[in-house]
């Protein structure tokens, strides 16, 4: 079976290709990994590796692009990996605080006939952040832990309205957050300074307050989101595929992986059945379709032979 695949993604690796192009066209992305189990041949164990995603969806401001996922698979989880995943993109990367990406937001060397600016601007993810004082408050019952959670609470209030709108419409209900975030975060450095230095909800105020700039951006730009749930909803399906397949049995397996991962997601995001849209595909190409209409075997402009037939 791991042949029939590693012979598929062979023959789907054009349409890969579109993918990542589709993807990193985009003016703004969000980006995420998970561990992957990787067998070590000949030592009956595993080590770990990793699977990355970039996701391009823009129909939460309404854009016109179809959406579309990409993944990469790597060994480690050294910041080299997304440094090389995103060496000509340019715009909005949403993502967690990992180290990193930390490089990628930084400006680049303007001797090498380069902007002295940064390529890749920074958006940080509210959940991430929610996600942390929420541990805090399950486990103590802080009311310092409640306060932050009403208060991020208000801004998805406002969110809800917003998502899906188009972009002057996002803006003007995002202007009610503005006074909110700003609430927010002078309440943050006084509660901050009055908690002990070292428990878990001072830390996770301070990286809060640190990425202040990263988490506001969203508020003025109608093309960002709140949070990176759409590189994590995306990531979802391999957490829970890893219960069924428990590891991939080579670095080439990986490879393999990340690239079935990428056309099965981004047909699912363009509301295509992946086995029907593989199984027709496939079957185009393997009829000899021309590499030079591939864009015509693109997830998002799939239709199914039922779908044409009923038009």
């Amino acid at each position: 079976m791991s042949d029939w695949v590693g012979q598929a993604v062979w023959l789907l690796q054009p349409i890969v290709e579109g993918i990542r192009r589709q993807v990193f066209a985009a003016e703004k992305i969000h980006g995420d990994d998970t561990p992957v189990p990787v067998l070590e041949p000949g030592l009956g164990r595993t080590r770990t590796g990793r699977l990355w995603v970039y996701v391009r969806d823009d129909r939460p401001f309404c854009g016109p692009a179809p959406p579309a996922a990409v993944y990469f698979y790597s060994p480690d989880r050294g910041g080299e990996h997304p440094a090389a995943h995103l060496a000509h993109f340019t715009g909005f990367l949403q993502a967690d605080a990992y180290s990193g990406f930390t490089a990628l937001y930084e400006p680049r060397d303007a001797s090498q006939g380069l902007p002295a600016m940064p390529a890749i601007t920074e958006v940080a993810c509210w959940s991430h952040c929610r996600r942390r004082i929420f541990d805090v408050w399950e486990t103590t019952k802080s009311t310092v832990a409640k306060a932050a959670l009403d208060q991020i609470a208000q801004f998805y209030a406002i969110e809800d309205k917003a998502r899906f709108a188009p972009p002057a419409e996002r803006l003007e209900h995002r202007a009610a957050v503005i006074s909110l975030l700003d609430a927010f975060f002078a309440w943050a450095q006084v509660a901050e300074r009055k908690l002990s230095a070292r428990s878990e909800l001072a830390e996770a105020l301070r990286y809060i307050i640190k990425r202040r700039t990263a988490l506001t951006r969203f508020a003025t730009d109608a093309r960002l989101e709140a949070d990176n749930n759409i590189a994590e909803n995306a990531i979802r399906g391999i957490a829970l595929g890893r219960r069924n397949w428990l590891f991939a049995g080579s670095h080439s397996g990986g490879q393999r992986a990340a690239a079935i991962y990428s056309i099965l997601q981004t047909a699912k995001l363009n509301a295509v059945n992946p086995h029907a849209y593989l199984t027709d595909t496939l079957s185009q190409i393997a009829a000899g379709h021309p590499i030079n209409r591939i864009s015509e075997l693109m997830p998002w402009v799939y239709q199914s032979p039922t779908s044409e037939a009923a038009g």
